[in-house]
């Protein structure tokens, strides 16, 4: 029967070909990507091998030329029958270096050309230890050419040589004369060079002024090849991309003994390979994709694939839980009916979840009132105790979560808080928190010490574990009249403190096990004193595992941060922010655990302020 319907062959055949076209278009682009960021990466490994080997040649010939000087002037002193600073003073002016330093066999300076240096002990700063070694077995040392510790603004290369008698001896010169020396190799060692085909190496010295090039302008400064390096922008070993003699190249730049080592490559020889690459393989997807659309329009012009595609997009979007989906395939009798038979089925199935649902939520609720009823929640909780701010807050990530804090007093100047995180979710979680909580409270307040309660606490909670579950806790005893905290971790995240200053820290201990992980553990006890103005801040790691939409973890540097820029908040503000913080950081990313904050801040003096 006709029905007026339009032929599937020519539905499938113009979809197909959209198809086709999309998934070309797709795969070319990754291919074009893909290709772009293998020519970058071989770019950037081509530069830095063609760096390193004109860097070790520079380094070769200025240690070799340094330890020659070295070792003459040692042949010297060994010949000499005293070392004097005076006569080290000759040795300089005859051979020309900066400095000459005799060292003895404990590693003191008994003679030098600056009579500062004298009786200084090598081992005592950081370049000078490096020279121990030659009291160690070493009969030669070369340092790489660097600014003196003594002098940042100074740069001077070292070298020293065991002594016949004992001890070394140490020479330095500057740059100045380790051009001179060395000068020759350094102009001559890239002109013979080029990096790909039609790129080359540049080095210039510590005023731009070129002294190698292939192409001939020593003595220019490096601005004259189109390469401008601001420093302060561009670090070592970062690719940049600048006009090199009027074509636009890759550069990257080390330095090397103070000179300025830069390689450079045309952006057309590195995208050459891309381009190859991307055409022959281009050409052949063309051949694939058209061949693979003939034989499957041939093979399924008549049978039915867009509708049924549709109706199985429909049913698991279904099974995965969108039972609002309709199913609305009607372009065939046959496929119209199947559409109303699947909608009925699923109508049906709706109303008997709704039913469960609704029995679900109701106690779900319920437990979630008992769950918050079983902590604090009216603040400020002690009107009368002004020597402390304490506000906490707890967001679940389902209606009923393990995370649990709490705050008491377990005698008249001692005030208890703590926060903990249980494993796991849902009624689970909050039944073991609440057994949990019961614990801690009952051994703090039968006169037990932090650790103590820790401790009896896990041994307890350890009896009966089937279910295997553990909790984390960190519980501090606040002494209200010295600011004194006695706290104990077990396995929970570090607290932080705002100090009065705006300054944000750390509480860095060693943390002991989660509580129900091991029976027989002992927690031991650590102390921090809070001052005036100071806020201890707690948290659980729903604050500082936050993801957002690229799964990138919340953390515990965007936490400190957001404390610093709350620095004159109160108590519930900084909890606030915090929170504010997070949901900023997360966007559209659903909460997938517990966040639950509590802050105390320290206010000894409010009463008398006030």
């Amino acid at each position: 029967m006709n029905t007026g319907k339009k032929k599937i062959s020519r539905s499938f055949q113009k979809w197909l070909s959209f198809l086709v076209i999309i998934a070309f278009l797709a795969t070319t682009s990754f291919l074009w990507l893909f290709q772009t960021k293998l020519a970058q990466d071989n770019t950037i490994q081509l530069l830095e091998l063609n760096i390193s080997d004109v860097r070790n040649d520079i380094k070769d010939a200025s240690d070799e030329n340094l330890l020659e000087l070295t070792a003459q002037i040692a042949g010297n002193l060994n010949e000499a029958e005293e070392i004097t600073s005076e006569y080290l003073s000759e040795l300089s002016r005859l051979y020309d270096v900066t400095e000459i330093n005799c060292v003895n066999a404990e590693g003191i300076i008994v003679a030098s050309t600056y009579r500062d240096f004298l009786n200084y002990d090598m081992s005592g700063g950081k370049q000078s230890a490096e020279f121990m070694v030659l009291l160690n077995g070493e009969s030669e040392y070369v340092q790489s050419y660097q600014p003196v510790s003594y002098d940042a603004s100074i740069s001077r290369k070292y070298a020293g040589v065991v002594l016949e008698n004992g001890g070394f001896v140490q020479v330095g010169y500057g740059f100045e004369r380790f051009q001179r020396d060395i000068g020759k190799f350094v102009v001559g060692v890239t002109r013979n060079r080029h990096v790909g085909e039609g790129g080359c190496l540049i080095i210039a010295d510590e005023k731009w002024n070129i002294v190698s090039d292939r192409n001939g302008n020593e003595g220019k400064t490096l601005g004259v090849t189109g390469i401008r390096i601001d420093m302060e922008t561009v670090v070592p070993g970062q690719i940049f991309i600048a006009d090199v003699y009027g074509e636009s190249s890759y550069c990257m730049y080390k330095m090397q003994e103070g000179y300025t080592i830069v390689a450079v490559l045309p952006q057309g020889e590195a995208a050459l390979s891309r381009n190859v690459a991307v055409c022959v393989t281009t050409a052949m997807q063309i051949v694939i994709f058209v061949t693979l659309f003939i034989m499957i329009f041939v093979l399924v012009k008549k049978l039915v694939v867009d509708n049924i595609l549709k109706i199985n997009d429909s049913l698991s979007a279904i099974t995965e839980g969108h039972l609002d989906t309709v199913v609305d395939v009607r372009s065939h009798e046959e496929f119209a009916a199947l559409s109303d038979d699947i909608n009925s089925t699923v109508d049906a199935l709706k109303r008997y979840i709704s039913d469960a649902e609704a029995r679900i939520d109701a106690e779900l609720a319920f437990a979630k009132a008992i769950q918050h009823s079983a902590i604090p929640t009216m603040f400020p909780p002690y009107p009368n105790r002004k020597e402390f701010e304490v506000w906490a807050c707890m967001h679940t990530a389902k209606e009923v979560g393990g995370d649990f804090y709490d705050f008491y007093f377990v005698d008249e100047n001692t005030l208890a808080i703590l926060i903990a995180d249980v494993s796991g979710k849902g009624i689970p979680a909050a039944l073991f928190m609440m057994q949990a909580k019961t614990l801690l409270k009952s051994y703090a307040e039968s006169g037990m010490d932090v650790a103590d309660v820790m401790t009896q606490a896990n041994n307890k909670l350890c009896e009966g574990n089937a279910a295997g579950m553990f909790v984390t806790v960190w519980m501090g005893y606040l002494n209200t009249g010295t600011g004194e905290v006695t706290y104990a971790n077990a396995g929970h995240n570090p607290p932080l403190i705002r100090h009065s200053d705006g300054s944000v820290t750390y509480i860095k201990s060693r943390p002991g096990l989660v509580l129900a992980g091991m029976e027989g553990i002992c927690y031991r006890s650590n102390t921090v004193r809070l001052k005036p103005g100071d806020l201890l801040y707690l948290y659980t790691d729903g604050v500082t595992e936050a993801v957002n939409m690229g799964n990138d973890l919340y953390g515990e540097k965007r936490l400190l941060a957001a404390l610093e820029c709350n620095a004159d908040a109160d108590v519930r503000m900084v909890c606030e922010s915090v929170k504010a913080d997070v949901d900023a950081f997360a966007g559209e990313a659903l909460q997938f655990d517990d966040i639950t904050m509590l802050a105390l801040r320290y206010t000894p003096f409010a009463e008398e302020k006030e």
